[in-house]
């Protein structure tokens, strides 16, 4: 299944910024799957989710400004959550998206614990992939000494070697998978060799000593349904994290996946159906309860 790849103009003080998604499933279906990706990553990282879910769900892959197909921001210090947050209302509004699902991994879970803690919000369930409302400074510093670095490759095989590297915790389950990574994270460049596809400035705000965050104020004001995945070796989403998660807020529910550390990469079938079955218990349930009230 290819998705279908769409984009929109965003426009306000910054300029304007084109927005990337992918589309999967038919477009017709009034349930929807958002996924948001990492800080470094794509909207294609979901396709196996994606294509694994477009029976029940259109499942669509938001490219996050300064990464994939997205435009890059002219004013680089604007590369912030609440820049990001204006750029998903934008998106929910192009698509005529009143009501989602949301799965997002690292960064895009971030977004998605934002949007979930409004009063009003679009956010129906929320899936949070190794992340929380508790970051260590030491865990983000720890990122930021590769987040906005530029390498260029010579070839797609040196941009490979390069990404099994630096994505070994992910957990990638084959070598299709990484074929896929490599193609959708590396773009080429005029002169013929290859960078990474993203915005290096999205590293600007790492600093050597980063604070602690801490936004148990957001998580207990999300309301939905939530499920949270934790990679076993993770030190962005500690287990003591993870397990408060369960019991304020929303009282999440807590799967963790072994082998794994940050971020689980959602392609293998064991976590595939962790998600899809999840979620589908309450479209079940939800048909159950809609032909009881029918009889």
């Amino acid at each position: 299944m290819r998705p279908s790849a769409g984009s929109f103009p965003f426009t306000d003080h910054n300029g304007t910024v084109w927005l990337a998604f992918q589309d999967f499933g038919d477009r017709s279906r009034d349930r929807v799957v958002v996924c948001v990706h990492g800080m470094t990553r794509n909207g294609r990282d979901f396709d196996r989710l994606a294509i694994a879910m477009a029976k029940d769900y259109r499942v669509i892959e938001v490219d996050v400004v300064g990464r994939g197909r997205s435009g890059w921001l002219a004013d680089k210090t604007e590369y912030n959550y609440p820049t990001y947050l204006k750029h998903m209302d934008a998106f929910f509004q192009y698509r005529g998206l009143e009501e989602c699902d949301f799965v997002g991994t690292s960064m895009g879970g971030l977004i998605g614990m934002m949007l979930a803690a409004r009063e009003e919000s679009p956010i129906r369930r929320l899936i949070l992939n190794d992340v929380g409302p508790v970051i260590s400074g030491e865990a983000l510093s720890r990122l930021g000494t590769r987040v906005g670095e530029d390498p260029r490759f010579k070839n797609l095989q040196e941009a490979a070697e390069y990404f099994k590297e630096v994505y070994a915790d992910f957990g990638i389950p084959d070598d299709l998978a990484w074929s896929d990574l490599t193609l959708h994270s590396a773009i080429r460049q005029e002169n013929g060799t290859y960078a990474l596809h993203y915005d290096p400035a999205i590293g600007d705000v790492f600093t050597e000593e980063m604070p602690d965050v801490k936004l148990w104020d957001v998580w207990d004001k999300v309301r939905c349904p939530t499920l949270v995945l934790r990679g076993e070796h993770s030190d962005i989403l500690t287990r003591e994290t993870a397990e408060r998660m369960t019991r304020s807020g929303p009282k999440a529910e807590l799967v963790e996946f072994p082998g794994v550390g940050h971020a689980p990469s959602l392609m293998t079938e064991e976590q595939i159906k962790v998600v899809h079955d999840w979620l589908r218990s309450f479209d079940e349930e939800a048909e159950e309860d809609a032909v009881a009230d029918a009889g």
